[in-house]
């Protein structure tokens, strides 16, 4: 059945399915790919402390590190962020469009509790043990982008292709099967909207017609408005939410050399993504002046996952440590809505064949009803190594690499709910194999100690997942930079990390391939406050 998504089905990052709205390679990478967390020391060094250990942060990267803390330790984290983004249908004439996203936000928040054996005690070769739990934020979805440009005639192999032709209603003409045109029909008929292509239809910017072929029956078939002259378009897209995980963990240490580590993480989810997406036309002799297409989709879900991890003390100053993560389980629900509004003008002489309903002057809007849907996903397996090396009392340098195949992760059905189904999803998962590869993350971070005080900088590249995109514009640089003191049993942290990254996508797709492509550059400014004491 040919059930189109407008605003789900992006060619460059999103595959189609057969829902009113799509659960696909977006959603897969979304969940996947994580950014480095927890307290202000751990941001501040750009994530790096697989091999560092005595870091909060190790209870969602190598819980190894917990078998190195000295002392017990609560601490808690909040932070703001401050985002924005430039968008521009590339090869357009017009100037990208800047938008803002702030947020506030709880980073990291967590108790680790530590015994350790007086030296005197030589019973065991096990000297020390802590067990960790707290939360940490792993993703942070919120963002926001505008752009607005022009579709004007193109010439393509020779031939002059009109704005319309590259135009959203174009990806609407067609032919299909017989049983979407009746349920076009009879959508159109009750008013109950449950596919966009519906909605189109009930917006009268489409109709069913009669082909004509010369000895051959007619044969069903979608027209659209054709427009004149130049197409304006205009799209705003805003996303809230994170993704976070409440970890339980433990580390030993075993003759203080040998540092091992178990941990357990339960995540959770929230993202909310709203999207207008406007074409407009100031062409006198047509009667439509402009639509508005709007939807709003809410995802919510949770997961578990678990990691083991070892640090090795090879000398005094040098640690080597590795880590690995299994894939995480999610249970994910989708809640959707959508409306198109058409505002049509009195004048016009356009004539369309076939002819088309007129449709009522002024302004119209239908919205569409489609019930909650749920279903799971497999997210990648992930494994980190890394080195770290003490400068004596004066601070540490550590790096790390992680591991993640971002074309390992897969969707599924969810049977067993209320709103889920038996649906395959081999398409979609084909899609995301096709469409994204493995990717090496780099994190690099240093701490200068002078007295009471800390001075930290780090960096992160987080790799490119698309296959595709062979130059790598898709990466993540995350540069990172912070401060610390150090007072008897009481410390205060602070962080600031700076991330960019671009993103690619297409608002629609269309057969003859000239869909408008919309690049984003994103920026965002993340500033984390820790305070916390030892006992």
């Amino acid at each position: 059945m040919k059930k189109r998504i407008i605003w789900l089905s992006l060619a460059l990052v999103v595959g189609q399915a057969s829902h009113a709205f799509a659960q696909g390679a977006t959603d897969a990478l979304r969940y996947s790919r994580l950014q480095f967390g927890g307290p202000a020391r751990t941001l501040g060094i750009g994530g790096a402390n697989v091999a560092l250990g005595a870091d909060f942060g190790n209870l969602t990267s190598n819980p190894a590190g917990l078998g190195m803390y000295q002392k017990s330790e609560v601490h808690f984290t909040p932070g703001i962020g401050v985002g924005r983004s430039e968008a521009r249908i590339e090869g357009n004439t017009l100037g990208a469009q800047s938008e803002d996203k702030n947020s506030l936000h709880v980073a990291s928040g967590g108790l680790v509790f530590t015994t350790r054996r007086p030296d005197s005690d030589e019973s065991t070769n096990w000297r020390a043990g802590s067990f960790g739990i707290g939360f940490t934020r792993l993703a942070d979805f919120n963002t926001a982008s505008r752009y607005t440009g022009q579709l004007t005639d193109r010439t393509v192999n020779g031939r002059i292709v009109s704005g319309d032709n590259q135009s959203y209603l174009a990806s609407l003409r067609g032919l299909g099967s017989q049983g979407y045109f009746d349920d076009l029909r009879a959508q159109g008929k009750s008013g109950d909207y449950t596919t966009e292509d519906g909605l189109a239809y009930g917006a009268y910017l489409t109709s069913i017609f009669k082909t004509r072929r010369p000895g051959a029956t007619g044969q069903d078939s979608v027209g659209s408005r054709v427009r004149r002259g130049p197409i304006g378009q205009s799209e705003f897209i805003s996303s809230k939410g994170s993704m976070s995980q409440f970890d339980l963990g433990y580390g030993a240490s075993y003759r203080d050399r040998l540092y091992l580590g178990i941990g357990i993480g339960i995540v959770t989810s929230n993202f909310t993504r709203v999207r207008e997406f406007t074409e407009t036309e100031t062409d006198p002799t047509t009667h439509l002046a402009n639509y508005t297409l709007y939807d709003q989709l809410k995802t919510t879900g949770s997961g578990l996952n678990a990691r083991l991890g070892a640090i090795y003390r090879a000398t005094d100053a040098l640690r080597v440590g590795a880590s690995i993560q299994t894939p995480t389980f999610m249970r994910l629900s989708d809640t959707y809505n959508s409306s198109i509004t058409t505002t049509f003008s009195a004048q016009g002489t356009d004539i369309v064949s076939p002819s088309l309903p007129a449709g009522p002057i002024g302004t119209t809007s239908v919205e569409g009803l489609y019930p909650p849907y749920s279903y799971t996903l497999t997210t990648p397996f992930r494994a980190n190594g890394g080195v770290a090396y003490t400068l004596s009392k004066h601070g540490f340098v550590t790096g790390d690499v992680e591991y993640v195949g971002y074309g390992q992760a897969r969707l599924h059905n969810d049977s067993q709910d209320p709103n889920g189904d038996t649906r395959s999803f081999s398409a979609e998962n084909s899609d995301i194999q096709a469409r994204y590869k493995d990717a090496v993350n780099v994190r690099l971070g240093a701490e200068g100690r002078f007295d009471v005080f800390r001075v930290r900088l780090g960096y992160a590249r987080y790799g490119d997942p698309y296959k595709s995109d062979s130059k790598g514009e898709r990466a993540q640089n995350f540069f990172t930079g912070g401060l610390g003191l150090r007072q008897g049993n009481f410390f205060l942290d602070a962080a600031a990390v700076y991330t960019s990254f671009n993103q690619l996508y297409t608002p629609y797709t269309l057969g003859n391939g000239l869909q408008p492509v919309v690049k984003v550059d994103n920026n965002r400014f993340t500033t984390s406050l820790t305070a916390g004491i030892t006992f």
